[in-house]
């Protein structure tokens, strides 16, 4: 089996789209959460709270023509794309447009008004609204499609819509078809827009932050006075390659992927098994031909509700021991569903390269019923660590589980 390196990385997020920006307000303990004032209007929509990007604008070299295709959503796949191939070196390189380089990358859906338009169809029965550009902006697949146009690549796309492991998935197995020999390069990760929408789907089932008047103290992963999770959006890729061809052009590797497990619950639709997702970290440690005792920190999936914290902190008790480091960024940014599994992934890579560790956010009381784990809190941990994990799951019981290790 060939070996994969990370030789680039992007991230557009609430905090801000460059490791400098993120991680000085990881350490200022300030969060992307805003009151989103624009949900007023909405009836019946508890929550108030989200982690929009504020700051991002589309690209001024982006055509018209290009831009029909795309919502939001697909924008900032794009942008999170291309910048990962600049940073990798190889935007505009021939290697993009071979056949050799692939997609592997996704989101929960495509970009919701777009669905609107056509559930406007189906409720007052008339077709305004809708053009030739509607389906692609609201297919899932509306991210990896897109971003496979916009820079000509011709190798295989794997759509991986599949809620909060989208981006996992999507690196997880653009990680296996470098291994198995079906690509030289993979653009891999994730992404998700905000939209009233999506906190909707957790608000019906009683899961979403009430904390309205105080954002920045919410979402509170695995603190016991937690109230549910927050809504973000942002966008993550992750720039895979087969080792030897990576040597080969003198690529800047920045780690190596070593690991990756995914397993089902076959269970429940959104009420997690703690047992299936041991099962997804020990596949990961297995794959990597690692002991559970190499991994120095574990980047969680830490949504703040209560039945994920408590079955993934369990599960992570029962892999690992009570001594593993363990840490949610889930606090700063909220659940960025599509994009959360390649924006941790990012963050992850550059914590190990940097020896410094995040802190919980918002974490003051550990809930009892949360396994007994070594939760990093106050300023962040310096830790100098050979490998680490991050793990995400997903509603219909979808587990995943990277392993990263340092390169040198």
């Amino acid at each position: 089996m060939k070996r994969v390196v990370v030789t680039g990385m992007s991230s557009i997020t609430s905090l801000g789209h460059d490791w400098e920006t993120f991680s000085s307000q990881l350490r200022d303990k300030q969060s992307g959460i805003r009151y989103m004032t624009e949900w007023d209007e909405y009836e019946g929509l508890n929550t108030r709270l989200g982690g929009p990007v504020l700051d991002f604008e589309t690209p001024s070299h982006y055509t018209r023509r290009q831009l029909r295709s795309m919502g939001r959503v697909a924008v900032l796949s794009t942008r999170a794309a291309e910048l990962a191939l600049e940073n990798a070196g190889l935007l505009g390189d021939p290697i993009v447009q071979s056949g050799e380089l692939g997609v592997s990358f996704g989101s929960s859906s495509g970009t919701p008004s777009a669905v609107g338009d056509f559930g406007n169809m189906l409720i007052n029965k008339r077709t305004d609204g809708l053009n030739a550009t509607t389906y692609i902006k609201m297919m899932s697949h509306t991210s990896p499609v897109n971003i496979g146009v916009f820079f000509g690549a011709k190798g295989r796309v794997i759509t991986t819509s599949s809620a909060c492991t989208s981006g996992s998935q999507g690196i997880g197995y653009a990680y296996e078809a470098i291994q198995s020999g079906k690509q030289k390069v993979m653009i891999a990760g994730g992404a998700e827009e905000q939209c009233a929408t999506q906190s909707a789907v957790f608000d019906t089932l009683f899961a979403t932050s009430l904390m309205n008047k105080d954002p920045q103290r919410s979402p509170r992963p695995f603190d016991k006075d937690r109230d549910g999770l927050v809504i973000g959006e942002g966008a993550g890729v992750l720039i895979l390659e087969e080792y030897e061809f990576a040597k080969a052009r003198g690529a800047n590797i920045l780690a190596e992927l070593v690991g990756f497990g995914t397993n089902s619950d076959g269970k429940h639709i959104t009420s997690p098994s703690k047992e299936t997702m041991e099962v997804a970290m020990n596949l990961a440690l297995a794959d990597a031909n690692l002991p559970a005792s190499e991994i120095g920190f574990v980047c969680a999936h830490g949504t703040a509700t209560e039945q994920g914290d408590i079955a993934e902190t369990q599960a992570t008790l029962a892999a690992f021991g009570n001594n593993i480091p363990i840490t949610s960024l889930k606090g700063y940014l909220g659940h960025t569903l599509g994009a959360c599994g390649a924006i941790e992934a990012w963050a992850t890579i550059h914590m190990l390269n940097n020896d410094w560790y995040a802190a919980n956010m918002n974490l003051d009381n550990v809930d009892e019923r949360c396994g007994d784990l070594d939760y990093i809190v106050g300023s962040g941990r310096e830790m100098k660590n050979e490998y680490v994990m991050s793990n995400n799951f997903a509603f219909g019981g979808i587990n995943t589980s990277l392993i990263f290790k340092r390169y040198s």
